[in-house]
């Protein structure tokens, strides 16, 4: 009997799916979207706008596919991530390599033939920021990985204004800096939690580095400058009331948090900062879109 019967090919597809870590896309793809919309008057071009997202969803998969086949010894040691397909065995170096060859592959013809150059060149800059420089040389090397290797993740909103524009913005700039201040508050909070985890794969995170009380009190700090970057969309005068009153109130969660975190730790309060700057990324970025469907001046 043939070895790739339909149950066997869907447990591989699904297996290769998760390794192509989908939430983590939604996100990327949520966020270029947004940067798609913000960069064009009216509604943008409906065709190029889906090359677009398709084209950086698709590297964004081989990105984490990569990360998963390169870091499969290290996630068989985290209970977070024995179970992915590559760190179990269940799928193989060549079977992986193809798929995200494959789709990076796709996802660059798409962007060069669809969309234009720059976002081409940019994302697959992205996929090496990631793939490579993060996950090869920073991840296991310096505790200061998240912050250095923070600006691959902090590119999507890049990608998707220069899709639609064909150039880099101040805007867009604000937007990168944005996330990437964001990038280092939502990682330490996930690694003081699993700090035994990643003590057992050996990796130089900054709870294990630097300590409890250093991590949390860089949360704070971070939450604190990073309050102070969201305000720059209004500096620019890129947005209005509807942000503003968001952006008030995502801040002063965000910092609450953050305050509690340092002052009185516990596991729970770590979990509770991580999945609230899920949430905090989230709102801001939608509150950007309402704020551009309902557009109210701070002045004038």
């Amino acid at each position: 009997m043939n070895a790739l019967t339909a149950p066997s090919l869907r447990r591989h597809a699904g297996a290769l799916w998760q390794l192509a870590k989908p939430k983590v896309v939604a996100l990327i793809v949520f966020c270029a979207v947004i940067g798609m919309v913000l960069a064009v008057p009216g509604w943008p071009d409906p065709g190029r706008m889906l090359a677009a997202t398709l084209g950086i969803a698709l590297v964004a998969g081989a990105a984490a596919m990569i990360n998963c086949l390169v870091e499969r010894t290290i996630d068989a040691r985290m209970r977070r991530t024995a179970r992915r397909a590559t760190a179990s065995g269940e799928l193989g170096v060549a079977e992986t390599l193809l798929v995200a060859l494959t789709a990076l592959g796709l996802g660059m013809a798409l962007l060069i033939a669809l969309v234009n150059a720059l976002t081409a060149w940019l994302t697959l800059a992205t996929f090496a920021g990631y793939a490579i420089v993060y996950t090869l040389l920073l991840k296991p090397n310096t505790p200061q990985n998240i912050v250095i290797g923070g600006a691959s993740g902090a590119m999507p909103p890049i990608l998707g204004w220069a899709a639609m524009t064909g150039e880099v913005s101040a805007m867009a700039m604000v937007l990168f800096l944005i996330i990437y201040t964001w990038t280092p508050p939502h990682f330490w909070a996930l690694a003081l939690y699993r700090r035994d985890d990643y003590a057992r794969a050996g990796l130089p995170m900054l709870p294990l580095t630097h300590g409890q009380a250093f991590t949390t009190l860089s949360i704070l700090l971070y939450t604190v400058l990073l309050a102070a970057v969201t305000l720059l969309p209004l500096a620019l005068q890129a947005a209005g009331a509807v942000y503003l009153l968001a952006i008030l109130l995502l801040n002063a969660r965000f910092v609450q948090l953050a305050a509690r975190l340092h002052r009185h730790y516990a596991d729970d309060s770590a979990r509770r900062c991580f999945r609230w700057s899920i949430q905090f990324l989230t709102w801001l970025f939608a509150a950007l879109l309402l704020d551009r469907v309902f557009f109210l001046p701070l002045s004038g």
